[in-house]
């Protein structure tokens, strides 16, 4: 990542992780719209340089696999380093798969669980330890409906998320009296890559989910980016260990 430098010290400095598709790509052109510099990690580097082209001078990449968690307090020790303090961390970045309970292998629940959990957990110790001495700090995590009641065939994504939401708790607790606040949006049905993948093909599961759905319809990347910059913003200040639906009324639907 070629070294810039901030033309603004006051400006915030932000991580998106998976930010430069979906969900991700939505937060992070949030965040540039108000202001914030803003980190976007992924494995693509053909996608994060889009993303780059797309979004502007405050957005910054850096290609790199999470998955390598020996890498990762490296990887937050120079963005910090670089861009001198980190104030918001989004922890989006996640993979899913569909598939019969009894045909999940352990391999395949481990390479979900090690994406969706373990990265997140090394990641936001990462960002903590920077932000402990800041005084001051943002994490948001990002679940799933998955993760508010059960669906078929999504075992290792269920586990991860809902591990997640309880991580979102047990952090507000600890970390909130050191100034960082810790909040998860648990995204509805968006219409993303992710989403088409889980439900074309597949007509019972679409109509359950529109069935559901109060407002009748997916949600838009934009919609879970609105509700990231809210938590992150100052009108939040009294906000920690929420987890938020973003989701047309889908948690609580009939």
């Amino acid at each position: 990542m070629p070294q810039e430098q901030i033309s603004n010290p006051a400006q915030r400095i932000a991580i998106v992780t998976g930010g430069a598709s979906g969900i991700g790509l939505a937060i992070t052109g949030k965040f540039v719209q108000a202001g914030i510099q803003t980190v976007i990690i992924g494995r693509d580097p053909e996608k994060l340089r889009v993303a780059k082209e797309k979004l502007g001078p405050l957005c910054h990449a850096i290609a790199q696999d999470l998955n390598d968690l020996a890498s990762i307090p490296a990887l937050i020790a120079r963005i910090a380093a670089q861009y001198g303090r980190i104030d918001i961390l989004v922890n989006n970045a996640g993979i899913n798969m569909k598939k019969e309970f009894a045909d999940v292998t352990d391999e395949e629940f481990e390479r979900i669980v090690h994406t969706n959990l373990h990265s997140v957990f090394a990641i936001s110790r990462e960002v903590v330890r920077i932000m402990i001495p800041q005084g001051q700090g943002n994490i948001i995590n990002i679940s799933s409906m998955a993760a508010q009641y059960g669906i078929p065939k999504v075992i290792a994504y269920t586990a991860s998320k809902s591990a997640i939401e309880g991580m979102t708790k047990a952090m507000a607790v600890e970390l909130s009296p050191m100034g960082i606040l810790v909040n998860c949006i648990a995204p509805g049905f968006i219409a993303t890559d992710m989403s088409a993948k889980a439900l074309n093909g597949d007509a019972e599961r679409k109509q359950k989910v529109f069935a559901r759905t109060p407002l009748g319809r997916l949600g838009e990347p934009a919609d879970i980016g609105d509700a990231a910059l809210f938590l992150a913003s100052p009108q939040a200040k009294y906000i920690t260990g929420v987890v938020l639906p973003i989701d047309g009324g889908n948690s609580i639907g009939f």
